[in-house]
């Protein structure tokens, strides 16, 4: 038997672009469906959306390590585990517990140093972001929302990337709320905060720019009169792990700087241009499931 997995099964995206970026991306042998990273990762058999798998067939890639994400893949945990197969399930919803998801992941394949080189460039970044937004002219009030009917404000790891890059979440008391549910907020109430950027992610859906200008109420809303309404896609925000330290927060500092005039280093831009979200744009790629629970 060999010293660490080398059959390893992801069911979702950001265990998928670690191990890539580890240098173990041959060892996956199973990806999520929603997989967007790396691209090479989408040539993998895809054996689960995000709160379903298709336990047969990931039975039968004869998978020494599964990798699982959170509370909402427990049944599936639970099922694999009860076929005999070895099951680690990840829970992070800080920036913190994704860099400690790296070094344990490196840690579980054998990749220590590997993942702590990774662990480390990744903080140097978050630090060159911070130093950049640092040198704005202010800290615009910014609403995330992960879904639109019914509203959901920003997870934990999202609120401390707004932070980090420059600007002041509209629901700070809410980020430690682990599930969607708790995080749902009034749309009266977060028009009355008045936030001035409002960067939508909605899980699985493209951003309709015209429901949010339309809103009851918002026509007087800082980010709705002066059209700083934008989309990440949820590959890059929502997915806790490299993608959201990197991209995801390059692209939320872009906005911010663009709302407050500010300039950004060139460095730290992100590899997507960034328009004000329009009525049809590309879709995303994760599940309601992840941001609705």
């Amino acid at each position: 038997m060999p010293p660490y997995p080398t059959r390893i099964v992801c069911l979702t995206e950001e265990t998928t672009e670690t191990l890539y970026l580890l240098g173990a991306g041959d060892r996956v042998v199973g990806v999520s469906g929603y997989t967007a990273r790396p691209p090479e990762a989408r040539q993998k058999p895809k054996i689960s959306s995000f709160l379903h798998a298709r336990v047969d067939r990931i039975e039968a890639l004869r998978p020494d390590l599964v990798l699982a994400f959170s509370d909402l893949q427990a049944d599936i945990a639970s099922a694999l585990v009860r076929r005999g197969l070895p099951v680690f399930t990840f829970n992070q919803r800080s920036v913190a517990e994704i860099l400690q998801m790296i070094r344990v992941l490196g840690g579980i394949i054998g990749a220590s140093d590997r993942a702590e080189c990774l662990a480390g460039d990744l903080e140097a970044h978050l630090a060159a972001v911070r130093q950049s937004a640092s040198r704005l002219p202010r800290r615009p009030r910014v609403f995330f929302e992960e879904w639109d009917d019914p509203l959901i404000s920003g997870i934990c790891w999202v609120d401390e990337l707004i932070e980090l890059a420059g600007g002041s979440p509209l629901y700070p008391e809410l980020r430690d709320r682990r599930l969607g549910r708790e995080r749902i907020v009034d749309p009266a109430e977060a028009a009355a905060r008045d936030p001035e950027v409002v960067v939508a992610s909605w899980c699985g859906r493209a951003v309709r720019k015209r429901a949010i200008l339309e809103r009851p109420g918002w026509d007087t809303v800082s980010a709705v009169r002066h059209r700083h309404i934008y989309e990440i896609k949820s590959t890059y925000i929502l997915q806790p792990g490299p993608a959201a330290l990197t991209e995801g927060v390059r692209q939320l500092h872009t906005i911010i700087a663009r709302a407050t005039d500010g300039v950004i280093d060139p460095a730290i831009a992100p590899s997507e241009r960034l328009d004000p979200a329009l009525t049809s744009t590309s879709t995303t790629t994760t599940t309601n499931a992840r941001a609705k629970n």
